[in-house]
């Protein structure tokens, strides 16, 4: 924005933020005194009113003659991912398509039943693949989910869309609040988790290659599609954290790397929540992944889906002294 305000002055530039549910200057406390947690958050924010999407751009001045000096960044890009059997385009049109259709469907009234499926295109909302990329704002959700409201009713799940949404929004706001130290190993709390870093394990975990079935499935779903469910997401982290005793950073940066639909705020506060260095008021919560398997995967048809199981039965390749282990 700032490149095009500089080399062409005739053409009058207009900002409005819509990556966010709110402005900061409409929070309802200074961006330093951030509640400490999401609980604390959402009772003061819930109450505030959200803003009508911008309105729609009818009218468009001349294009410009030419593009010396436009880095390739200002052209228009799509791009088409499969997630399993499902092609999803990427752009503002597409993104705001999906609205529409999702909302036109009555999913909205089961989503809070249905959003922890692990391998489901309908299941959820989907919605975060064109909010990462600023394709849809958030406000353009909740005005749809509102008039969907007024024409189907209104029920726990279809406000659950919305606690979701102030959930994203607390982990933006979070991250402009603590800068840089989103990406610090004590996180918020300034207090070191029991972590290292074990080559092997993470090789392990990236490939999806470790003691725990549930783990693999959804790493290697990750690999294939570059998506995995929010309840794997959990899964995942709380493995790495703790099963494998591994710096939660180094699983930040490969979800950074990987996911199609990766938020700063909401990859890295998510990621220091499930280390215990984040805003979580527990601290360091941990998955019992075999009992995830029973709540979410009881036959095993995702585990089957993606070949999570039958892989290695040990996270070490060498002993304390480095001798190799025998897998054998």
């Amino acid at each position: 924005m700032d490149h095009l305000a500089r080399h062409h002055p005739r053409l009058t530039v207009h900002r409005e933020e819509s990556h966010s549910l709110f402005c900061e200057n409409t929070l309802p406390f200074d961006l330093s005194d951030l509640p400490d947690s999401f609980s604390k958050f959402r009772k003061l924010i819930e109450k505030q009113p959200i803003a009508l999407p911008g309105s729609t751009v009818t009218e468009l001045p001349p294009p410009i003659n030419n593009r010396q000096g436009l880095p390739e960044a200002y052209g228009c890009f799509e791009q088409v991912v499969n997630l399993g059997e499902q092609g999803v385009r990427g752009g503002e049109l597409a993104g705001l398509a999906h609205v529409r259709g999702y909302f036109e469907t009555d999913a909205a009234l089961s989503y809070k039943q249905t959003r922890n499926a692990l391998d489901d295109w309908r299941s959820s909302t989907k919605f975060s693949l064109w909010l990462a990329n600023g394709n849809v704002s958030p406000r353009t959700i909740v005005s749809q989910l509102h008039r969907f409201e007024r024409r189907f009713g209104a029920n726990e799940s279809t406000y659950w869309i919305v606690f979701e949404l102030l959930w994203r929004e607390y982990f933006h706001w979070y991250a402009r609040c603590h800068g840089a130290r989103l990406f610090a190993f004590s996180g918020i709390k300034h207090k070191s988790p029991l972590t290292s870093f074990y080559a092997q394990r993470f090789r392990q975990w990236v490939n999806g290659n470790t003691p725990y079935p549930i783990v693999n499935a959804c790493m290697r779903q990750l690999k294939q599609t570059g998506y995995m469910s929010n309840r794997g997401r959990q899964l995942v982290a709380s493995c790495l954290v703790h099963e494998l005793a591994i710096d939660w950073r180094y699983g930040a940066n490969y979800f950074q790397h990987t996911l199609i639909d990766y938020d700063v705020g909401s990859n890295w506060g998510n990621w220091q929540y499930l280390a215990g260095v984040g805003a979580d008021p527990r601290g360091h919560r941990k998955f019992d992944l075999q009992k995830q398997t029973q709540l979410y995967d009881p036959e095993e048809v995702f585990i089957r889906t993606w070949e999570g199981d039958g892989l290695s039965m040990s996270v070490d390749a060498v002993d304390m002294v480095d001798w190799p282990l025998d897998n054998g």
